[in-house]
């Protein structure tokens, strides 16, 4: 972590030259105090900087020194810059790693590339949820972040239900944020069997899970170091994750026709990849704009409640339970608004 700060340090001085104690603090989110002792000990390293007391003084390097650690290029610095999600990695613990890659790159860029940098993020922003997420309270963050990176195995207090705790030791192999939710991919560790999967000797159950890390009430390092599975490949898995968990959440398929102006709506009304997949696989329009599909959905009941959302554009083909529980929110919507 010093090590990083230091090289943070170090490129922030290359770009501006000259600073005081307290500008270096605040941009690298340390104390006075540390930016002192960092700055002794890279002068300890042979790095030319020095301190100037009094009036106009600060922190300097000496003019026209420059670190030999290599530049970005140009696609870099756009990545770097464009990454417009900051409290994502402030949530990991890793605003000071952004620092430190954008302080390196201010620092080792030409003027014309730096300039286009910065361009690109005043254009591009990245916004990861939606409109009416409400941002999960996730207190253990930080602590499964480190251990993920330092493959430190974990104890955790996993919440179940409003109040039932349960304590699980995992290697923790990953994190996926998911529409603003986090997600921690992990082994169980215990010394017996769990859901019917015989453990390892070394008390490893091999099979992966999800954890979703906001109902992590308390996580502590037990000491262990882990070994990753040599063909875990996090982005894989998770693919293979969602896909299961989807399967199983859309259990039932309706045929129903949906109108031009339906169609434009059914992915906000349904699951949004299920209305997708339908919309692609629908059968050819009718004169008047309409399609006939399959769509996956949860159960009847609840597609009837979704479906209803589209009024007038969506017609229950099968089974009839659907068409029946359509009907029958049409009338009651119809008698509860009818004129008075």
């Amino acid at each position: 972590m010093r090590a990083s700060r230091l090289v943070t340090l170090l490129f922030t001085l290359q770009r501006v030259r000259g600073a005081t104690a307290a500008e270096l603090a605040r941009e690298l989110e340390v104390s006075e105090r540390t930016i002192y002792r960092d700055v002794a000990a890279l002068s300890a390293a042979g790095v030319p900087v020095w301190t100037e007391p009094g009036r106009g003084g600060g922190i300097r390097l000496l003019e026209g020194w420059r670190t030999r650690l290599d530049g970005l290029t140009a696609q870099e610095a756009a990545a770097i810059f464009a990454v417009g999600a900051p409290q994502v990695l402030a949530e990991l613990g890793m605003s000071a790693a952004l620092a430190g890659a954008q302080a390196k790159l201010l620092a080792t860029l030409p003027a014309d590339l730096r300039e286009q940098a910065r361009a690109v993020a005043q254009r591009f922003h990245l916004d990861a949820p939606g409109w009416f997420h409400t941002p999960q309270q996730v207190t253990q963050l930080a602590a499964v972040a480190e251990a993920v990176w330092d493959q430190q195995r974990l104890r955790i207090g996993y919440r179940r239900g409003r109040d039932q705790i349960v304590e699980r030791t995992l290697d923790p192999l990953g994190l996926v944020l998911k529409a603003g939710t986090w997600y921690l991919a992990a082994r169980s560790v215990s010394g017996a069997r769990i859901d019917s999967v015989r453990i390892d000797a070394a008390g490893v159950d091999g099979t992966v899970r999800t954890y979703r890390v906001d109902r992590i009430v308390e996580a502590q390092p037990t000491g262990e170091r882990f070994e990753r599975p040599a063909d875990f490949e996090l982005a894989e898995w998770w693919a293979g994750a969602a896909g299961r968990f989807e399967s199983q959440m859309l259990r039932a398929t309706v045929r129903v026709r949906v109108g031009p102006r339906g169609l434009k709506f059914l992915a906000g009304a349904v699951d949004h990849d299920a209305a997708l997949r339908a919309i692609a696989h629908a059968g050819p329009p009718d004169a008047d704009g309409w399609r006939e599909l399959e769509l996956d959905v949860e159960s009847i009941a609840v597609a009837a409640g979704q479906l209803t959302a589209l009024g007038g554009e969506v017609e229950g083909l099968d089974p009839p339970e659907l068409r029946t529980r359509l009907a029958a929110a049409g009338m009651a919507l119809a008698a509860r608004n009818a004129p008075r």
